[in-house]
């Protein structure tokens, strides 16, 4: 029976892939601290359906603390690394904090793989260390990242740090940069979520520039499946790979088809750019479809409708 080491697993992203490999036989010790940047009601709900597995394991804990993660230690296959401070526009109120967690954190868990034996890390890594790159789509062995938010530094930190321990100390480290990953059990402060339940309530939604911002959104499925191609992959040492759709939507068009999915008329409230804000993510992802055989399958409209359907039947309003 593998075994995984899951951080961050009550969050979105974690709590699906926890899913996955425990119905897939695995055995999963997941770490979670419940961090405030949204309801921990929240995160327990979408850990909640884990427990019935004999082959799970959670524990409270915060990736800082380098001590209370050393009494883990078990004979792990793999760490997958989801844990961090989320958030572009929160990083520029905060960047120490997120440095502390991103940075700091993410080097305790290699210091720990190390320790251990830990042969594998996955790292969740950013669309956001691209920056404003004016090269689209974007690709891994792009030169240049251009970086604007605290938050996207952090995770460009994290990459390097992985790739020191892989080189020195011979852990496999695979670093995934996601793009805008929607569906089910999505923070309530992205887009999709946070659309849905203004114009559900009549209030105005805010699009900061004038709706032509583009974002390669990506369907929690897709990446779950993108995260289980790398855990099969064993040919090199460090990897870098896009997971994303590639195919970028306006902002403006994620409105329109919110309002024939819901039926419900948006009220628009235009504003001025924010700081950290980019125009635009677009994945190439050449690579990962033959490294991987990665391939996403769910299409924009499909993964609206399945995040309202999940949104109207749980008690996530």
């Amino acid at each position: 029976m593998k075994h995984a080491l899951i951080t961050g697993v009550a969050g979105f992203i974690g709590s699906h892939l926890a899913d996955q490999l425990l119905a897939r036989g695995w055995k999963v010790t997941g770490i979670d601290n419940f961090d405030e940047y949204y309801s921990s009601e929240i995160k327990r709900r979408n850990i909640c359906g884990h427990f019935s597995y004999d082959t799970y394991t959670f524990v409270n804990v915060d990736i800082r603390n380098k001590f209370a993660l050393d009494k883990l230690k078990g004979d792990y296959d793999v760490i997958v690394h989801l844990a961090a401070k989320a958030g572009v526009r929160p990083s520029l109120l905060d960047p120490v904090a997120y440095h502390e967690v991103n940075v700091i954190g993410t080097q305790n868990i290699l210091e720990l793989a190390k320790k251990w034996g830990v042969k594998k890390v996955l790292f969740a890594s950013s669309s956001s260390v691209y920056g404003k790159n004016a090269k689209v789509p974007w690709s891994e062995d792009d030169n240049v990242l251009l970086p604007v938010s605290p938050y996207a530094v952090t995770k460009v930190s994290g990459e390097m740090i992985g790739h020191i321990y892989s080189a020195l100390y011979g852990i496999q480290f695979i670093s995934l940069r996601f793009f805008t990953v929607y569906g089910p059990r999505q923070r309530p402060d992205l887009v999709i979520h946070k659309f849905a339940q203004l114009m559900l309530e009549g209030r105005e939604i805010p699009i900061f520039g004038d709706g032509s911002s583009l974002r390669d959104y990506t369907y929690i499925d897709d990446v779950v499946n993108g995260i289980l191609k790398a855990l099969d992959y064993e040919e090199t040492r460090y990897e870098i790979f896009n997971i994303g759709s590639g195919y970028p939507i306006k902002l403006i068009d994620v409105v329109r088809v919110l309002e024939n999915v819901l039926k419900v008329k948006a009220k628009i409230k235009f504003l001025p750019f924010q700081l950290g804000d980019v125009p635009q993510t677009w994945a190439n992802i050449d690579k990962a479809r033959k490294l991987l055989g990665y391939e996403p399958n769910v299409p924009f409209d499909t993964g609206v409708k399945n995040f309202v359907q999940w949104f109207l039947t749980s008690n996530h309003r």
